[in-house]
C-alpha cells in the first residue's frame, strides 16, 4: 500500500494510512474502541490524547478524532483527565466573585503561564476565561469557553491543578440562569410544548419516512 506511516500505540508499532486520523488509525490497527471515543467529530471531547514525534522531547496533546496520524508518532490515550468538579445547587448560589472563591478557589493560584490555552484542543483563549472567571465577570467567562468541549486537556498541563472546564461551566449556568436577558419567545414556546400544542404535528412527522422528513427539514420555515 502507498502513503503508509509508521506509528506507535501504547510502545508497538503498526504501519497505517498516513490519511487516517489516530482515531482511525487505532482502528485500523486492530484496537476496539469503547472508551475515549464519542461523537468522532471533535464535539464531546472524549478522545483526548497524548503524542510525540520521533526525536521531538515535546509533548503534545489533541482529540484523537481531530488529528491525522504522521510517521513515527508515539501515542496514548487515556479515558479522560480528571478535574475537580464540586457540587453546588444552582438555585442557592448566586452570581458573585465570592462563588468561584468557595467552590474553584484554586483559579486564584493561576500563575499566568498561558500552558492551558497552548493546549486547548479548541483553540480557546483559556486563561483569559479563567482571568474573568476570577474577577466575578461570568458573562464574558461564558462567551469566550462557549465552545469548551470539556475534554480536560487544558487542565492536564496546568501546574496549579485548575479544572478550567468546571469553571468555565459554573460560569456559563451562572450566566445561564442569573445574568443572561430572558427570552420570551422561548418561555411561550417550552409554554406551548408542555401543553401540548405539537403532539398531533410530531406524531404525524413520526410516521413519515426518512427521505421525506429530511426534505421537510431543508425546506423549512426559519423564524425571524
Amino acid at each position: 500500500m502507498e502513503n503508509m506511516v509508521n506509528i506507535y500505540l501504547y510502545g508497538k508499532q503498526y504501519s497505517v494510512p498516513a490519511n487516517l486520523t489516530i482515531m482511525g488509525a487505532m482502528e485500523y490497527a486492530g484496537y476496539t474502541l469503547v472508551r475515549g471515543c464519542g461523537c468522532r467529530n471533535g464535539f464531546c471531547g472524549a478522545c483526548a490524547t497524548i503524542y510525540r514525534i520521533k526525536g521531538d522531547r515535546e509533548l503534545k496533546v489533541c482529540l484523537a478524532c481531530q488529528t491525522k496520524v504522521e510517521n513515527d508518532m508515539y501515542i496514548a490515550t487515556l479515558p479522560f483527565f480528571p478535574l475537580v468538579k464540586q457540587v453546588y445547587d444552582l438555585n442557592k448560589i448566586k452570581p458573585t466573585e465570592a462563588v468561584m472563591m468557595q467552590l474553584y478557589p484554586e483559579i486564584y493560584a493561576c500563575i499566568g503561564c498561558n500552558s492551558c490555552t497552548k493546549a486547548c484542543t479548541q483553540g480557546l483563549n483559556v486563561m483569559q476565561y479563567i482571568a474573568y472567571a476570577q474577577r466575578g465577570e461570568f458573562e464574558k467567562c461564558a462567551e469566550e469557553s462557549f465552545d469548551c468541549v470539556m475534554c480536560g486537556v487544558c487542565s492536564s498541563r496546568c501546574p496549579a491543578g485548575i479544572s478550567h472546564p468546571q469553571v468555565a461551566l459554573l460560569a456559563r449556568r451562572l450566566n445561564g440562569k442569573y445574568l443572561a436577558p430572558e427570552c420570551g419567545h422561548l418561555e411561550d414556546r417550552v409554554k406551548e410544548i408542555k401543553d401540548g400544542t405539537f403532539d398531533e404535528l410530531l406524531e404525524s412527522l413520526m410516521q413519515k419516512p426518512i427521505s421525506e422528513m429530511k426534505e421537510l427539514y431543508n425546506n423549512r420555515e426559519f423564524e425571524k
